[in-house]
C-alpha cells in the first residue's frame, strides 16, 4: 500500500497556519519564539487559529526555551496548558521530555500522553538530543507517542538523511518517523527517497517586511515577523503529491 505523503507546516503566527492550510498542509505545529525552538504560543493565538483552520492543529507545549529537563511547577504548566488545548479543540500537541542524563524521561512522557487523551502526541526534537536514539525511539513508542519530530540527531535532516532511514525501518510502523529542520524544497525530493519516510515537517518561515512608515533603526530589539512563504509550501506539496 502506497501511503499519501504529508507535510507538518511549523507556524509561528495565525497568518502562517492560514497559509499552511491554503496550499495543502496535512497539519500545522503551531509555536512562538521561532529564534529559540519554538515555545507555548498564547491562548489566544491557539483558539483563533483553531477558528481559522480545520486541518490537524497541533501547538507546541513547551514551557520555556533550552533543555527539555523540566521541574514539578513546569510540568504543572504543561498540564494547564494541555488541557486548554483540549478546550479550544485542538487534533493533538507537539511535546517533549528529558531526564538530567540526557534521555526521555518515560515517567513524565507516559503522563503528558495521558493528560492529551484523546488527543494525539507528537515527540518533539528533544527526541534529538538524547545519547541514544534508536533506545530513545523505543522509549517514546511504549509512552503512547504517534509521532516523532525528527532530524536524525543532526544540525538537520537533510545531513541526518542516513539515520533518518534506520529510524524509518526500525519504528515498523509501529509510530510515525517525521524528519525536519533545514526542509526545503530543493531538498524534499532526495529526502523522500533516501529516508522513505511519509510524513514531512518544515516551516518555510522568511522575514515580513515591516509596514511602517517610521522606523527607528536605532532600536535594536523588536525582533524580526516570520512568516511562511507560500510559494516554497506549494512547491513541497506538489513534490509530495507527484
Amino acid at each position: 500500500m502506497i501511503l499519501a505523503k504529508k507535510l507538518e507546516v511549523c507556524a509561528f503566527n495565525v497568518q502562517s497556519g492560514i497559509i499552511a492550510q491554503k496550499v495543502g498542509a496535512s497539519r500545522v505545529e503551531l509555536c512562538d519564539n521561532p529564534l529559540e525552538g519554538g515555545t507555548t504560543p498564547s491562548y489566544g493565538t491557539i483558539e483563533l487559529l483553531r477558528d481559522k483552520i480545520s486541518i490537524d492543529l497541533y501547538p507546541i507545549i513547551r514551557p520555556r526555551s533550552g533543555n527539555y529537563f523540566y521541574d514539578k511547577d513546569e510540568y504543572d504548566i504543561i498540564k494547564k496548558d494541555i488541557k486548554r488545548c483540549r478546550e479550544i479543540g485542538c487534533n493533538g500537541i507537539s511535546a517533549g521530555t528529558q531526564t538530567i542524563t540526557g534521555e526521555i524521561d518515560k515517567e513524565w512522557l507516559m503522563r503528558i500522553v495521558d493528560w492529551a487523551g484523546p488527543l494525539g502526541v507528537t515527540c518533539n526534537r528533544a527526541f534529538d538530543g538524547t545519547p541514544d536514539i534508536f533506545q530513545a525511539l523505543e522509549d517514546i513508542i511504549k509512552c503512547g507517542c504517534e509521532r516523532v519530530l525528527t532530524s536524525g540527531g543532526e544540525a538537520g535532516a537533510p545531513q541526518g538523511a542516513a539515520i533518518l532511514k534506520k529510524l524509518v525501518k526500525q519504528a515498523a510502523d509501529r509510530i510515525i518517523i517525521m524528519p525536519g529542520a533545514g526542509i526545503k524544497s530543493s531538498n524534499l525530493k532526495q529526502l523522500l527517497d533516501e529516508t522513505h519516510a511519509t510524513q514531512f515537517h518544515a516551516s518555510a518561515r522568511e522575514v515580513a517586511l515591516n509596514p511602517l512608515g517610521y522606523i527607528n533603526t536605532k532600536i535594536k530589539d523588536y525582533g524580526n515577523l516570520y512568516v511562511s512563504s507560500e510559494i516554497e509550501l506549494k512547491k513541497m506539496i506538489a513534490i509530495l503529491n507527484a
